[in-house]
């Protein structure tokens, strides 16, 4: 066999893995969507559970999912970006540095339920919050921190070397040039790494399960008041979101139309991942052209 014959082959190869995997994906999209847009409505989208049709709607899931993905982001993405930082370019080669990537390592590899027990033994029952969104958010920080101290630490150590040394040849120092030079290159990498991350924070049910509940309180969207019982902005209040809700419905079976508040809430759920991933690109490339002052 020749290079070109083989050559042929391997790239025959390659397309067919990439038409299998746009098939699955394209096939899994289409079952969730068309089983599910049929029984999406304004009512489904904008009232309570305990309003419309046996099962109700998801106004108040999809408001907890959005929300304890705000503030999962807020929280992992500083802590994530400095732990990268700190391990591409503060970490000294050792023991001690072999011993944190170790750590991080294992830690990316626990499944979500002994993060969801981690979170109700911390954050449930030694803080006596009992179950609330900020320690789902909590628990979701811990479970998305190992991928993106990665990410940022990839993205940081495959910048060009040259770039980083003739800023610091002009006399900037390490941190202004981690801050000017390296976070805006590697700022696609990190991007798409929170984004992934974001990805996991909108699908996941059993790490909330035992943290945000499986239920949410009556709330009053015109209260903006964060320590008020009742305002959606309450950081203290139980919050069941889009997945658990899915899981809920189809394991309790208390509810006559199952099917219908399932496939609808999931092909909402699939939607928001869509939409929020394409709207983080778009901002995401706006802000790296601000930082890099290109077109």
């Amino acid at each position: 066999m020749n290079s070109k014959t083989a050559d042929r082959i391997a790239t025959g190869v390659f397309i067919a893995i990439a038409a299998i995997i746009i098939s699955i994906l394209v096939g899994l999209f289409s079952y969730i969507l068309v089983n599910g847009l049929k029984y999406v409505s304004l009512d489904f989208l904008t009232t309570p559970s305990s309003n419309v049709r046996a099962g109700g709607g998801i106004r108040d899931q999809l408001f907890n999912s959005f929300y304890i993905l705000f503030l999962t982001m807020l929280i992992s993405v500083p802590l994530g970006l400095g732990g990268g930082i700190y391990m591409a370019e503060y970490a000294k080669p050792g023991k001690v540095t072999d011993m944190i990537r170790s750590c991080i390592e294992v830690l990316s590899s626990l499944p979500s339920i002994v993060i969801g027990m981690f979170g109700l033994l911390v954050f449930v029952n030694t803080t006596g919050w009992g179950y609330t969104i900020l320690g789902g958010a909590l628990a979701l920080t811990v479970f998305n921190l190992p991928v993106l101290v990665r990410v940022s630490e990839d993205a940081i150590r495959s910048v060009p070397r040259e770039l980083k040394e003739a800023s610091l040849a002009l006399g900037i120092t390490h941190w202004h040039t981690i801050k000017t030079v390296l976070l805006p290159s590697a700022f696609p990498s990190i991007l798409t790494g929170a984004i992934l991350a974001s990805g996991r924070v909108f699908g996941e049910a059993a790490a909330l399960l035992f943290t945000a509940g499986l239920s949410t309180p009556r709330l009053n969207y015109m209260d903006w008041n964060p320590f008020s019982e009742q305002s959606p902005l309450n950081i203290f209040r139980p919050a069941e979101t889009l997945a658990v809700h899915i899981w809920s419905v189809n394991t309790q079976g208390l509810i006559p139309d199952i099917e219908e508040v399932s496939n609808g809430s999931a092909a909402v759920l699939v939607l928001s991942v869509l939409l929020f991933n394409l709207l983080a690109r778009w901002i995401g490339s706006r802000v790296h052209k601000k930082m890099t002052a290109t077109k």
